[in-house]
Formats: C-alpha cells, structure tokens, sequence
C-alpha cells in the first residue's frame, strides 16, 4: 500500500486517467501514483474484486483496475467480454476523450453492464464498468506497440486498458457522468420493453 497523505482522494478526469494512468502504463512508466491494481478483471465477478484488490479503492466507493483484454475470436478485433460467472454488456455510444490543450482524440470510453449467466438470458445486475482505452496513432509508439501485440498471446488484444468498476446502489455515491449513463441504460431498457409490448 502506498503512503498517501491525509485527507487523499482520488477524483481524475477522463482526460487524466488517459493522459497520467494509461498511457503511462501503457509505456511502461511509472504512475504519478501506484494506486490502480493490475489484474485481469475478466477472471472475477465484479463483486469479488474489492475485496481482493481493496488497494484500488481510492474514489467514492469505486474500483480502478489496469487490465488486459483478449479477442473473442482469433485475428478478430471483437473483444472477450465474458468474466466469472457472467459477461459484461455495452451500452450507449462510445464517448471520445479529447485533450483539453489541442482537442485531439486521445481516448475511448465505454460503459458496460454486468449480467449474471450467458447471453442473451443473462441477467442484469448493478455493477458499472467505465473502460478506458487509447486511441490507435500512427506513429506514436507509445499507444500502438502495445496495442495488439501478440507477444504473448496470438489472442490478446489490447495489453492495458483502465477499467473503473462501481455498484450502483443507493448506498453509493455517484458522479453526474455515472447518473447519466445509469439513466441512459434505463432508457434503453425501458425502450425495448415498449417495443417488446407494442410487438405483442
């Protein structure tokens, strides 16, 4: 465990997480702080990984984790989603993180939904998975050598990704971007059972 003076939180922006976090692991720098565990969280259930990893827990009752991910098919770009006993799920669009002094596109964000079983009759849980990836460039070593690389495994596909992993729940405090992509899951649910009624 790092020493950390009193009173530390840790609130980064997205644009931090890329700029200080990931691309610093990413080139095998050393993070501004050792705070964000490397595991390959889709081994565990989302609700295992506090308890196992309570170093990572250093914001508002979330988890940050650097973590690789693998291809779901050989030589295909489609990522593994499946982790413990069920699979994370996309939702939404993909959000573009920009660099705040030249506006380039430094990043991705996607946000993810724990479900319990195998698609597609999985079922839905609480836990949230913001995924943070870098942004493939020509000619910056730095994100694309790591990126893709088959060293290790002809399946892997990204080394490092940031993952920010948090149970919504009434007991835990959310951020205003965290309510917005909760609302727009229930959106997105809500939709589909319309439509689903409509088509009945």
């Amino acid at each position: 465990m790092p020493s950390l003076p009193a009173g530390f939180r840790f609130h980064p922006t997205d644009e931090e997480l890329i700029v200080y976090y990931l691309m610093n692991q990413a080139a095998s720098i050393p993070c501004p702080v050792p705070i964000i565990a490397e595991v390959n969280i889709y081994q565990c259930n989302p609700w295992d990984l506090p308890r196992k990893y309570k170093k990572a827990l250093f914001g508002e009752n979330e988890w940050y984790f650097f973590s690789p991910r693998d291809r779901k098919y050989p030589n295909g770009a489609r990522p593994n989603r499946a982790a413990g006993s069920g699979y994370w799920k996309a939702t939404g669009t993909d959000k573009a993180i920009l660099s705040t002094p030249t506006s380039e596109n430094i990043g991705v964000k996607k946000a993810l939904v724990f479900y319990r079983g195998k698609p597609p009759k999985g079922v839905k849980t609480d836990w949230i998975m913001h995924e943070y990836r870098l942004v493939t460039m020509v000619g910056n070593n730095k994100t694309t050598k790591r990126r893709g690389s088959s060293s290790s495994s002809s399946m892997r596909l990204d080394d490092w990704v940031l993952c920010r992993i948090y149970k919504k729940s009434n007991n835990f405090l959310v951020s205003s971007d965290q309510e917005q992509e909760e609302g727009s899951i229930v959106e997105e649910d809500s939709s589909l059972n319309n439509n689903k009624q409509h088509e009945s």
